[in-house]
């Protein structure tokens, strides 16, 4: 590969468009993504720098589509499909959507002519760390398919920070390291920080009366996370609509004790903040542990705000139903408990 196809730092322009699908759209893009998104000049741009001007690339495209998908459901107050897993495996974005997109062969000769190779930069791209296998894969699957025959759908997942592992083979035996999958960021995912709820865990239930005399329940949990929600598109092959995969992070609802670090104890300082992002930080921790398997329980259950927090705020609880059609794909760890908390 050549890494200095510009000894310039001025950036080339081209007749391209922003996010078009012609070869000279194509290479005045991803100069933009590499200059004005990265910050980068050629001479200087490592391969990850070159992945991500290329992801970004095919990311406003896949976002314009994604944006009119949005628009048109609302128009046509469609209603949605909400499809729930603990585990998604979509594989790598960028071949995948380019071959959505149709533009496999544009792209190749746009960075070619730009001194790049396509299949070298492919190479780049980190596997998402968020599924083991069949499970995973066939929730991807339906979402693919979903956005392929233009049903109006979200997803639900959880964002493991570590996948289930990497492996390698050492005197005939698996050795299992971590699987850093985001170390060098995901340019495939839009952080939401506005979209927060909380999550409440253990605890127990209460009578209460409310202002009309009506007799009620309330849940009042032991412990409480926040759930942060990031956005990844989902688009359909060769077809305008694009879906959406939401999946959620763990967070404390504080993630720093000031009064305790004061004191001099570093630790319990930032003890909630640790003990609240382990929820989301593996795959699926070891289940022959009771702290394995009650972090297990408890990724599952970051699932539980679901159907009716996709309508807007404006919608009752009671036309949910007309809005959302729920699939939950259980996994095999805690199915039941996974199945219940999921519909909570």
């Amino acid at each position: 590969m050549n890494d200095q196809p510009h000894s310039s730092t001025t950036r080339p322009r081209f007749s391209g468009s922003r996010t078009g699908l012609d070869v000279e759209d194509l290479k005045q893009s991803l100069i933009d993504n590499l200059f004005c998104g990265m910050g980068r000049v050629p001479a200087v741009a490592t391969r990850n720098d070159l992945y991500t001007a290329l992801a970004m690339t095919v990311r406003d495209r896949v976002f314009l589509r994604g944006v009119h998908t949005i628009e048109s459901h609302e128009t046509q107050q469609a209603r949605r499909v909400a499809y729930l897993s603990a585990e998604y495996l979509p594989g790598p974005h960028v071949a995948l959507n380019l071959i959505n997109l149709g533009i496999t062969d544009q792209m190749r000769q746009a960075l070619s002519e730009l001194g790049y190779d396509l299949g070298d930069l492919l190479e780049q791209e980190e596997e998402p760390g968020l599924g083991n296998g069949g499970l995973g894969r066939l929730a991807s699957c339906y979402m693919d398919s979903l956005a392929s025959l233009q049903i109006p759908a979200i997803g639900y997942g959880i964002r493991y920070e570590f996948g289930i592992f990497e492996q390698s083979i050492k005197d005939g035996w698996q050795i299992e390291t971590t699987d850093k999958w985001l170390r060098f960021g995901n340019p495939w995912e839009i952080c939401r920080p506005e979209i927060i709820h909380d999550v409440g865990f253990g605890g127990h239930t209460e009578p209460w009366v409310d202002d009309h005399g009506h007799h009620r329940i309330r849940w009042i949990p032991d412990s409480v996370i926040k759930g942060e929600a990031y956005d990844t598109p989902i688009l359909g092959y060769r077809v305008g609509t694009c879906n959406l995969l939401r999946l959620w992070e763990a967070e404390a609802v504080e993630s720093f004790d000031f009064a305790a670090f004061h004191q001099g104890d570093y630790y319990r300082a930032v003890e909630e903040k640790m003990e609240s992002e382990n929820i989301t930080k593996v795959l699926y921790p070891t289940t022959n542990r009771r702290k394995g398997r009650c972090f297990g329980c408890n990724n599952s259950s970051s699932l539980y705000p679901v159907p009716f927090r996709i309508c807007s705020a404006s919608t009752r609880r009671e036309a949910v139903g007309r809005k959302t059609s729920t699939k939950v794909l259980r996994s095999s760890l805690m199915t039941r408990t996974r199945q219940s908390l999921l519909l909570s």
